[in-house]
């Protein structure tokens, strides 16, 4: 028998529970076990969770008795949606992305609170809405409801949360610096010099490493009921795009200048959520000042002392950066 708490993640193969996963195995207290949720435990993933000493059990967000199934026992739980998730044509016409991530949200909340989970901690983002109201100065999509669905929706479901009477922390992330290496990174001209265009204007980002929302998401748990509850807005930098071109330069070995697109043109873009994506940067570059101020980086590394800056993460990244731009 053992006396560490348990913990129950959903997302176990993903960036942000996977995170966490790997935060509670090599935690070297080990206050806490940890039950990995994943939708296929016979996965090359599932299995190498199994071989480092996590119990891995299947369970679907749409599917609420396999939630409820796989958070009985648990202390705590990770709950967070997939926005991304890739999805057959039929998917897609059913329901919206927005939509799928509210009736998971709401799923996972009722299974939690049935189980009697007495912590969790539902990765969030704002909802957008609150900065821009009714506005039309940016397009409004899913047939009117958002500005920014993947952001607006997850911030919608919080209150589900609450309607439950769900013991939570309210996790707010942020841009990932994956996404550096995943398309919003430098790119090269027709002169042959590397150019940054991130839409922020002149304001400042705030971004993450992926895998540090699960080692903070650990820091929440081991700090007991203290931020049941509350809001923990989460960031490892707040950078400009000046000032991520020059940690990229200085990474790179070669000048890295910053050109952002405007939002408007990058609404034209030929690519899925263009208008998604220019809707968001705006969001990011106007509310600025209060999204990165909410963002404590002092009390993230107070609960994450491994925090990552960006500069720390490009060390780390410094060849697939550079595999993307050559």
């Amino acid at each position: 028998m053992t006396d560490k708490k348990l913990i129950a993640v959903v997302g176990a193969t993903g960036s942000q529970g996977g995170g966490l996963v790997q935060a509670i195995l090599a935690d070297p207290e080990q206050r806490f076990a940890v039950r990995a949720l994943t939708r296929n435990a016979q996965s090359e993933k599932s299995k190498a969770l199994v071989a480092a000493g996590a119990e891995v059990v299947e369970a679907d967000l749409d599917d609420e008795a396999s939630l409820r199934k796989a958070f009985d026992g648990a202390h705590g739980a990770f709950v967070v949606t997939n926005y991304w998730v890739e999805r057959t044509p039929a998917e897609e016409a059913a329901r919206t992305r927005a939509e799928m991530e509210l009736e998971q949200a709401d799923k996972a909340a009722r299974a939690a609170k049935d189980a009697g989970v007495e912590h969790v901690i539902w990765s969030t983002l704002e909802d957008t809405r609150d900065h821009f109201g009714e506005t039309d100065r940016v397009p409004s999509l899913d047939d009117g409801k958002y500005k920014v669905p993947h952001f607006d929706a997850k911030g919608e479901a919080n209150e589900l949360f609450t309607k439950y009477g769900v013991p939570t922390t309210f996790l707010q992330t942020t841009f990932y610096f994956e996404a550096i290496k995943q398309g919003m990174g430098p790119v090269r001209g027709e002169d042959g010099k590397l150019v940054l265009t991130l839409p922020m204007a002149d304001q400042p980002l705030s971004g993450i490493a992926a895998e540090d929302i699960g080692k903070t998401a650990l820091g929440i748990f081991k700090r007991g009921t203290e931020f049941i509850g509350r809001t923990v807005s989460i960031a490892g930098d707040h950078l400009t795009g000046t000032e991520y071109a020059a940690a990229l330069s200085k990474t790179l070995g070669e000048e890295v200048t910053y050109q952002p697109h405007t939002w408007d043109d990058f609404r034209t873009f030929a690519f899925p959520m263009a208008v998604e994506f220019a809707n968001m940067f705006q969001y990011y570059a106007e509310d600025s000042a209060r999204f990165t101020g909410t963002r404590d980086l002092n009390l993230v590394r107070e609960l994450n002392p491994d925090l990552q800056s960006f500069e720390t993460w490009l060390n780390l990244h410094a060849d697939e950066v550079k595999s993307t731009v050559n």
